[in-house]
């Protein structure tokens, strides 16, 4: 049966993407109009509603239908910045655009990148009024963040529907061309003005102009999506522009060139090692990490090429102790026979982040580790006294999972549980916690650990002294205290506290019944029993 599409809109309205799927599958119009005579999928756009977005297209909503102003619902979501918006809307058949509407939707997004955002949605309001813009850090996707730009002022060229009016971007054919379908290292990326995030959250309405920064983003996804093998010169140069690993922008020339699996793509990806500009090689790292921890393809992988290209770096002068800090974190994710000889070569940098690498390259990752040499050993122990907590920390960890029960590092492991630094007593007590070495003074440490601050290192040392079916526990567990978040009830420590105190209880009343007691009353329900946290009773 048909439904009502006031019901649709209703729930595009407040963003419900399974009552839209459902309302569609059920019979609801897919391009039911709303007040303005727009289709309901122009509001998922205004709203920057990818999830909704996604479900109104996948249920027929008509992404490529011109709209009274010449727009279309996919320009509109190209122009507003937002890559997750814009894949939603193009959907999964990308091809199925004449080259002519490619050509414009690549033109929008390229005139969009290169301009700054504020700029461009000037332009569309009377430059005779005062016009303030604003903005903040949204995240765009799952992972990954934009910046989102309002720009205020009362004779916008919007109506309250959509992030802005966009016919007067239509015109353009911009200088895309389809027919570059090899691998080229090709022209530097265009630079056109970067946004000033300290002048730029907006809300999208008649109060004003909202668009997001993600234009490099949805280039990028639109020039793959259409068989267009950008630059990779290009690529890394959108990549960096605004030098945050986190920016849709990065993310999305990363995934790109991650799929490019040929030798020409390879090689001019990795030449940007030898780059002067620091943020260039931390992408070319980024990049390689990516690779390394992707699932295995049949395609070229590059595992060896890659860990022979990390030992080279790390060894070769890298001189700038951030980049060459995470030159050893990527490359500890190879199993390159060098690792502890370039661990060992670091051991004495005199920058923190690079030392607080070593201990992972000098230990063993096999299970169970072998015991460690000479070197090694010297190494760690000396790492686990270094003047940075963080240092100390990485070696205190490094150490437990080689510890064989010798006085000596066992002395290292308890020194470290009454570091000063709360931070190091908390990561080393989480490792030692879930360690196999039951050495009495570690345990003692761990007991000493009850009455501190931070609610994990409590937690820790009560599960580490249950794990070591300590006579303290049913004390520890009482000290531990409430959990301070909901995001508790899943973890695997509270789980097995709550476990053990519902065994022993069960222990305790059989035990009681066994010599003749009543059965203890029964308690409300909520009033005990595994669910409830412990030290609240």
């Amino acid at each position: 049966m048909r439904t009502d599409g006031a019901e649709l809109v209703a729930a595009v309205r407040r963003g419900d993407a399974e009552a839209v799927a459902a309302l569609l599958e059920a019979g609801a119009p897919p391009d039911m109009p709303t007040e303005d005579g727009l289709p309901v999928l122009c509001l998922a756009i205004a709203a920057y509603d990818a999830a909704v977005a996604e479900a109104l297209v996948e249920g027929g909503a008509d992404p490529d239908r011109t709209l009274p102003d010449g727009t279309t619902p996919l320009t509109r979501a190209v122009a507003g910045g937002s890559p997750a918006m814009a894949a939603a809307v193009l959907g999964h058949d990308p091809r199925r655009l004449p080259d002519a509407e490619r050509a414009r939707l690549l033109a929008l997004a390229r005139e969009w990148y290169e301009r700054c955002a504020r700029d461009e949605l000037r332009d569309r309001v009377d430059a005779s009024r005062p016009a303030d813009t604003r903005g903040s850090r949204v995240m765009d996707g799952e992972y990954t963040h934009v910046w989102q730009v309002t720009l205020d002022a009362p004779t916008a060229l919007t109506d309250s529907t959509g992030p802005t009016d966009f016919t007067g971007l239509m015109d353009s054919t911009g200088p895309t061309d389809f027919t570059g379908l090899t691998d080229s290292t090709g022209p530097t990326d265009p630079t056109g003005p970067t946004a000033d995030s300290t002048a730029l959250t907006g809300s999208t309405g008649s109060a004003g102009l909202t668009v997001r920064e993600g234009h490099g983003a949805i280039l990028t996804d639109l020039e793959w999506a259409f068989r267009v093998l950008t630059p990779v010169e290009e690529l890394v140069a959108r990549a960096t522009r605004r030098r945050d690993s986190d920016h849709v922008d990065w993310a999305a020339a990363r995934w790109v060139l991650s799929e490019r699996r040929s030798r020409e793509t390879w090689a001019a990806v990795t030449a940007y090692r030898h780059s002067p500009d620091p943020e260039r090689r931390r992408f070319v790292l980024d990049l390689l990490h990516h690779l390394l921890v992707s699932p295995p393809t049949w395609r070229n992988s590059y595992e060896k090429e890659t860990a022979d290209l990390l030992v080279a770096w790390a060894t070769g002068g890298e001189d700038d102790p951030g980049v060459l800090a995470e030159v050893l974190l990527v490359l500890n994710e190879t199993e390159h026979p060098r690792l502890k000889a370039v661990g060992l070569r670091h051991a004495g940098h005199p920058d923190p982040r690079v030392r607080a690498q070593v201990p992972d390259l000098v230990r063993s990752w096999d299970t169970p580790p072998p015991p460690l040499d000479a070197d090694a050993r010297t190494v760690l122990a000396a790492l686990a006294a270094d003047e940075d907590g963080g240092v100390r920390a990485k070696a205190g960890r490094a150490l437990i999972v080689a510890h064989e029960g010798s006085p000596d590092f066992a002395d290292v492991i308890v020194g470290l549980l009454g570091d000063p630094v709360a931070d190091v007593r908390a990561s080393v007590a989480e490792r030692v916690a879930h360690s196999a070495d039951r050495t009495p003074a570690i345990a003692d440490a761990l007991a000493a650990l009850l009455d501190e601050d931070l609610f994990d290192t409590r937690l820790n040392a009560a599960f580490g002294l249950l794990l070591r079916d300590d006579p303290r526990t049913a004390d520890a567990i009482a000290r531990v205290g409430a959990p301070p978040h909901p995001v508790y009830v899943h973890d695997h420590r509270l789980s097995q506290i709550w476990r053990w105190e519902r065994d022993h209880r069960e222990e305790s009343e059989a035990a009681g019944r066994g010599r003749g007691r009543p059965r203890p009353t029964e308690k409300a329900d909520g009033a005990d029993g595994p669910t409830a946290a412990p030290g609240t009773r």
